[in-house]
């Protein structure tokens, strides 16, 4: 019997690519299995049901959020080697780690490591701005963006109402605090109009082309994702830098909703434990903070974060952000938080188009929230 070759599904940037398909390269190299990968866009990726992909591809990138649908969809297989884990949780950058465990069981490893953080250009700007007066000038000026495309506009009411001290409690009475999301609303509605309605057809990536592109005016972005592609000379004409956001409320870096990526395995693939072999060889401290960061990656193992090569190599994008990302938000993972992420994206993109007032948005968010099972995390 000879060597499989297993199919992988990631996400379409050289973030998302690029290392997987270097990593794959040396692992065949090494006499592992060989893997062909193919990618899908973010809004894909964010979105795209997991069982269908679970039925096509052995290894599979996701976002941690869908972890409860897949424990009762019995897509995944759960990764099982102690010694393996023990090594990569302990090296987990903020909650990556444990973003993909649930009931008991650990459904992806952490390749990747992200949340919402500051980005700006150094041609045009000697320092990120400190305060939100710095942003609200640079926006008057012309000089701000803001990826609002669903779900990012809700990634960003996220954040806010950590920075207020008041993450969204999934086990409390109510998902959002009126008084808290009502304030971190009013912020996000100033922030949308000052970057037009254009905002609201851009997701990270689209911010991050805008940016750098040479005719652009665009200064800083105060709440996306970090990309440490664009923060590497010569990715773009312009090169963009990053650093944690500006302390707004009481818990000053604190809430910014935690994203990132990791990697699964089928569990209806005829190659589950030649999968497991390479996610768990790939999401190792060594690979992590070598081949795995210098082929593009963003690395979710704390010996990538902590590595003064990988960090002179993208102009401390890690030492810069790792404060943010440390104190990140853990969204919810239940069985239903996707659709109701999709639905309350679509709710709140609509309340920022008319710029509605915040008690029967914050009102119908909370409602809403109900419907899709947060209340049974709550007895």
């Amino acid at each position: 019997m000879g060597v499989p070759v297993l199919k992988g599904m990631t996400w379409n940037h050289a973030r998302g690519l690029d290392p997987l398909v270097a990593a794959s390269a040396r692992w065949a190299e090494q006499g592992g299995a060989a893997i062909t990968w193919e990618a899908r866009s973010l809004q894909d990726f964010e979105q795209y049901p997991l069982d269908d992909l679970a039925r096509r591809f052995d290894l599979i990138v996701i976002d941690h959020p869908h972890v409860g649908q897949i424990v009762q969809q019995n897509c995944l297989a759960p990764f099982e080697d102690a010694a393996a884990l023990a090594g990569i949780e302990a090296g987990s950058v903020g909650r990556s780690f444990e973003s993909y465990r649930f009931a008991g069981r650990q459904w992806a490893l952490p390749i990747d490591a992200a949340a919402q953080v500051l980005a700006y250009v150094p041609d045009r700007i000697a320092a990120p701005p400190a305060t939100w007066d710095d942003v609200l000038a640079l926006g008057r000026a012309g000089q701000l963006a803001c990826p609002l495309r669903p779900p990012h506009a809700l990634m960003t009411l996220f954040t806010l109402c950590g920075q207020f001290g008041g993450s969204p409690d999934v086990t409390g009475a109510r998902l959002f605090d009126p008084e808290i999301a009502a304030e971190a609303y009013a912020r996000l509605l100033t922030l949308a109009a000052l970057v037009g309605d254009d905002a609201r057809t851009q997701d990270p990536i689209a911010v991050f082309e805008a940016m750098a592109a040479s005719d652009s005016p665009i200064a800083t972005a105060p709440f996306l994702y970090g990309y440490a592609n664009y923060a590497r000379d010569g990715f773009r004409a312009h090169r963009i830098a990053f650093a944690d956001l500006v302390p707004l409320g009481p818990a000053g870096v604190a809430g910014s909703a935690l994203g990132g990526t990791g990697i699964a395995v089928s569990a209806l693939g005829a190659h589950i434990d030649a999968a497991r072999r390479f996610a768990a060889w790939v999401a190792s401290a060594e690979v992590q903070r070598g081949l795995y960061a210098s082929a593009g990656g963003q690395p979710g193992h704390d010996a990538a974060w902590r590595d003064a090569t990988v960090n002179a190599a993208t102009h401390d994008f890690y030492a810069a952000t790792r404060a943010t990302l440390e104190a990140a938000w853990l969204r919810p993972r239940h069985d239903g938080y996707m659709a109701f992420q999709q639905q309350a994206s679509a709710l709140l993109d609509a309340a920022i188009a008319t710029r509605a007032p915040a008690s029967p948005l914050i009102a119908a968010l909370n409602e809403l929230s109900n419907s899709f099972a947060f209340d049974t995390l709550r007895k």
